[in-house]
């Protein structure tokens, strides 16, 4: 009789928090987490001493010797010298990210997008502006979108849920299980104004109905560590922070693809939300944003998971570095 190949082991609710928020903690672990700590390169700008992101070395070498950057071993800092204003600093993280693009060098480049994401300050201060692709690179504070859009049912309550699957041919989680509507939040745009261009692209809500529904539910913030689904190279830092919306909506209301990151929508309980969870079908951070849904709507409690509050405090974690 043929053997039938081994089956995954289901991921535990704190297993995909675990996936997802991936740095170390220092709290939990201080020689870890230093360990860590003392790889990368402290990305900061001239005349500040606040990190606004973890570099690799093999990053941070690249730009050894470049003269807008200065990287000192000593202190393993990678300081942006140039600029002394955010467009200043921008046309120098542009011309530097356009010229690694170019050679090549990082395979995370080939997903260009020309979408600039912003990174702030403390207290909100737009420091300068970068290309998406190369967020990564330089280990910033990212800002997205996720909204779930759910149908409560008019007899018995349940909630069944908007499943899209990302198409298969993205460079990034290809194929994989995602919110409703997801996206990134670019330089000088609004959340919201974010959320109502992402339903429309991606699932084909009317802007009338998403603004006057949408119900903006906090946010879910982690630190993850980029492995081979996310394109690109492996290891690279991604600590980000998404707003989170809600929008019910009635059951003749169905998202249909906008374009062509999206194949298909699944209107699915939540058990089968759950299950295909726990098979690791979704996208890390999607999986991170139903977690917080579940919470929120009563559906994961203290009594049917054991490990309940470890898993709220991971769903926000305090990132150490600058954010509005």
């Amino acid at each position: 009789m043929e053997e039938l190949p081994p089956q995954p082991a289901m991921k535990s609710n704190l297993d995909l928090i675990n996936e997802c928020d991936a740095f170390p903690y220092y709290q939990t672990d201080p020689e870890v987490y230093l360990q860590h700590v003392s790889i990368y390169y402290h990305f900061r700008i001239a005349n500040s001493s606040s990190t606004l992101g973890y570099v690799l070395p093999s990053v941070a070498e690249v730009l050894r010797g470049l003269s807008s950057w200065t990287l000192d071993d000593d202190t393993r800092t990678l300081t942006l010298n140039g600029g002394s204003t955010a467009e200043e600093r921008s046309a120098i993280i542009a011309a530097t990210c356009e010229a690694m693009r170019k050679t090549d060098h990082f395979r995370v480049l080939r997903g260009w997008r020309n979408e600039l994401y912003p990174v702030y300050a403390a207290g909100g201060e737009l420091l300068f502006s970068i290309e998406r692709a190369a967020s990564s690179l330089f280990g910033i504070v990212t800002y997205g979108v996720h909204m779930t859009a759910f149908v409560r049912g008019k007899e018995t309550s349940a909630l069944t849920i908007w499943v899209p699957r990302r198409a298969r041919n993205k460079q990034t989680y290809g194929g994989m299980l995602d919110n409703t509507v997801a996206g990134g939040i670019s330089t000088s745009e609004a959340a919201f104004e974010s959320l109502v261009r992402e339903a429309a692209e991606e699932a084909s809500l009317p802007e009338e109905l998403v603004r006057r529904e949408a119900r903006a539910c906090g946010c879910v913030t982690y630190f993850y560590i980029r492995d081979a689904r996310a394109g690109g190279e492996t290891g690279l830092l991604q600590p980000e922070c998404e707003y989170i919306y809600d929008l019910e909506l009635d059951e003749d209301v169905v998202p249909r693809p906008g374009d062509s990151e999206v194949e298909e929508f699944y209107l699915w309980t939540v058990q089968e939300v759950q299950e295909a969870m726990a098979r690791g079908e979704f996208k890390p951070n999607c999986a991170m944003v139903l977690l917080d849904f579940f919470v929120r709507h009563g559906i994961l409690t203290c009594e049917n998971e054991k490990d309940y509050i470890e898993i709220v405090a991971r769903l926000h974690r305090r990132l150490e570095f600058p954010t509005p």
